[in-house]
């Protein structure tokens, strides 16, 4: 199993910063953050991050991501794009950008709820998703579709829909531990079972539920998610690796922490130790 760290969680470092600190912790490679985001400051997951490689002008960063990443030591385990699937002309940048950098996968989003009927968005995207495939396969590379919640593919389920039939070599889904706390919750070897040769990629973080104070109608108790530390979020971490290494899954880890009870550096380092002695203890009861 190999461990990498994507860059929307840390972003008060630099892209230089972040991958000689990562290196420096241990971790395998990391997935860089590639989009236009809004200014911030102080720096934050979504705005003004600082580890984030902006798409305008992408093509000529890509020397410098890329010599950033090998002199760190660090492989990419993929990049973190944002360009939605019917987004054909910035789709094709990010997978052109994926074969110059030889970083493999790229992450293509999927259509947000509530942004038209989810059947015609479903639709919308399978058709959009045969496009990506074929120039995915023209590039050598995979796009990758996320389990994220509030958009048409929350769960393992929908998203097997959307992809079937597609060449798993040139289109893959990532499982999301944390995400799927949010929405789309299944049990875990199930859904890597229904995914099947289309599980491409993991990312790993934790969520919570809690009392939000406000009472709804009538007196009724509202909830709402926040962002966790492994150890303490409502997603069992090692319960997870395990139902991975059942399947059979050798492939990327990616972390994407974005609690803020620890500082960046410790939490990374933290995070890194933690999967380590889980995975160990995983190993040791299936040895």
């Amino acid at each position: 199993m190999r461990y990498s760290v994507f860059t929307a969680s840390t972003p008060q470092w630099e892209p230089a910063e972040a991958a000689r600190i990562l290196a420096a912790q241990g971790w395998d490679g990391v997935e860089w953050r590639i989009t236009d985001q809004a200014p911030a400051d102080p720096p934050g997951f979504w705005a003004g991050n600082r580890a984030t490689w902006p798409l305008t002008g992408l093509e000529g960063l890509l020397p410098e991501i890329a010599r950033v990443t090998r002199e760190a030591g660090l492989e990419l385990s993929g990049l973190g794009g944002y360009a939605r699937c019917d987004d054909h002309a910035n789709v094709e940048r990010m997978l052109s950008a994926t074969a110059v950098l030889r970083a493999g996968q790229v992450r293509v989003t999927m259509p947000a709820l509530g942004t038209g009927d989810y059947r015609d968005l479903f639709a919308g995207a399978r058709k959009d998703l045969e496009w990506v495939a074929e120039r995915a396969d023209a590039y050598g590379v995979k796009a990758l579709v996320e389990l994220h919640h509030r958009t048409i593919t929350a769960s393992a389920s929908a998203a097997i829909r959307l992809v079937d039939g597609l060449d798993p070599e040139h289109v893959g889904v990532i499982h999301d531990l944390g995400n799927l706390v949010i929405e789309g919750q299944e049990d875990a070897l199930a859904a890597f079972q229904m995914l099947g040769p289309y599980l491409a990629h993991v990312h790993v973080k934790n969520v919570a539920w809690a009392v939000t104070g406000t009472e709804g109608f009538d007196g009724a108790t509202t909830w709402a998610e926040h962002w966790a530390p492994l150890r303490s979020g409502q997603a069992d971490v090692e319960a997870y690796l395990e139902a991975l290494a059942e399947h059979g899954y050798d492939g990327w880890i990616t972390l994407e922490d974005f609690s803020t009870e620890l500082p960046l550096e410790e939490r990374t380092r933290d995070n890194l130790a933690y999967l380590r002695a889980v995975h160990a203890r995983v190993a040791e009861r299936r040895a």
